[in-house]
Formats: C-alpha cells, structure tokens, sequence
C-alpha cells in the first residue's frame, strides 16, 4: 500500500513539475499557483506513504537506502514550504519539484520490500539519530540549490544581461539571506544527529566513536559546515565564498548519505 501511494506522490510532484516549468517556459506567474497546490497534494500523499509504511513496519522507516531517498524528499518538501513562505519566493518551487520528483525515482529503483530490524538498529536511537540528520541534509540540499541559483543571477548581473535567473528569480541579497537562513537551520540539526548517532553507537557497540567511515566522513561535512557558519558570524562571509562553500558541503553530504554505502564498507551500511 505505500509503494502505491509513493507512486501517487510521485505523479503529484511530476505534474507540479511540468507546471512550473510551463510558469517558466511561456512567462505565466499565475501557473505557479497550480505547481504549488501539486506539489502541497504530493506531500499530503508522501506524509500517508510514510505513516503506512511506519504502521506496516512497526519501526521508523529509515533504515534502508529506499525508505531514506523517500524521507530525504518529504523532508526537502518541507522545508520548500517554509521557504516559501517566510521569504515570498514562489518559484523556488520549479527547482524543489524536480528535485523531489528526481529523488522519488531513484528510491523505486532500490529494493521496498519490509524486512526485519538487525540488531543495531532495534532501539529508541533510531527515530532521534535519522530524522534529525535527514532534517539537517535536507535543509542543505535545498541550500546547494539556491548557491546555485545565486552563482547563475550574480554572473548574469555581472554580465550586465538579464536572461533567465535574474529576471525570475529572488535579489542576491534575499538568495544570501535564504543561504545563511538555510546554515542556521541546517548546522544545529546536523550537530544533533551526529551526538545522537555517537550515543546510540555507544549503547548498540560499546563506543561513542569508531572512525567507521559514515562517521569520519560525517565529521568532515561538520567541520565543512562549522567552518563556514563561523566565517560567516566571525569574518563577515556573504556572497559567492558562502555559495562555494556550500556546494562543497552538498557534495560530501551526497558522499557520505549514497558513497560511503556503496563504495566503503562499515557498520553503517544498510543497502
């Protein structure tokens, strides 16, 4: 029942896609409106996918390599909403709904089928260690996105042209307004997912810490992103140096969340 839900979320966050794509294409604003109420239908049918599959399972569905692509995507959904909201930029969504939809397609490929827990992941841990780290991912997914859009709408500007970004997309204050807001965010749940995952190994192993290569690898993205948001308190960091650090620290999320999985072996690994 929530792979076929799944689907259905997935048509949602499809059709919200050619809908905005189409606002972009022929210059309609007013189409925004019907990709947001797609994209807000899917996220109603995702949440249901997730409770199903919690019901099914009887354990937070986090465990696996589809049933994390599943949540990551809820999650950056989620987290669109409030941009949205608090910063008055409607057309972020033509990034998110791809994105989303993106993500949904490469969970399907994995296996679904429920299986039953090993013995590391039977415990209380569980739900506190993976969703606050898939919050915290999921804020700086969205924070890569909108460096990228920042990069593309400074360049244009420079260039003395507006073309594509700059025309539709928000000022590069409000893009770097979005960004620090996206680190704020984004660093506290990172923070609390990596000492919730420290305790939890300490009860299921015997160790807070074992240099297990998610854990270093996770470390790493920290010091990325501890780096940045003090250089961003302390030396003033704005523009173009806080874009380029954080597509750096997408890249070792994505490392860490799908490389270490498949390329390194530990006791993380749960394909």
């Amino acid at each position: 029942m929530n792979v076929y839900l799944l689907y259905a979320a997935l048509g949602f966050y499809l059709l919200s896609t050619l809908t905005y794509a189409l606002s972009l294409a022929l210059n309609r604003p007013v189409l925004e409106r019907p990709g947001y109420y797609s994209i807000l239908t899917a996220f109603v049918i995702h949440l249901a996918s997730l409770i199903t599959r919690y019901c099914a399972a009887g354990y937070t569905p986090i465990t696996n390599v589809y049933e994390s692509l599943s949540f990551l995507s809820l999650c950056i959904t989620g987290f669109f909403f409030y941009i949205r909201r608090a910063y008055r930029v409607p057309m972020i969504g033509c990034i998110i709904a791809p994105l989303v939809s993106f993500i949904l397609i490469m969970s399907l490929n994995f296996p679904s089928e429920i299986k039953p827990l090993v013995p590391a992941l039977k415990s209380a841990w569980l739900p506190a260690h993976t969703i606050l780290s898939f919050i915290g991912n999921s804020i700086f997914i969205v924070g890569f996105f909108i460096s990228l859009v920042y990069l593309a709408v400074e360049k244009e500007i420079k260039k003395k042209r507006a073309f594509f970004f700059s025309e539709k997309f928000p000022s590069l204050s409000t893009l770097d307004r979005i960004n620090y807001r996206c680190m704020s965010l984004g660093f506290p749940f990172l923070t609390a997912g990596i000492i919730t995952g420290s305790m939890w190994a300490g009860f299921a192993w015997g160790s807070y810490w074992q240099w297990d290569p998610k854990e270093t690898w996770s470390l790493i993205t920290w010091i990325v992103y501890a780096i940045l948001f003090h250089n961003r308190l302390a030396l003033g960091w704005r523009g173009k140096r806080t874009a380029y650090m954080m597509i750096l620290g997408f890249i070792l999320i994505v490392f860490t969340f799908l490389g270490v999985n498949f390329l390194l072996k530990g006791n993380h690994t749960y394909i």
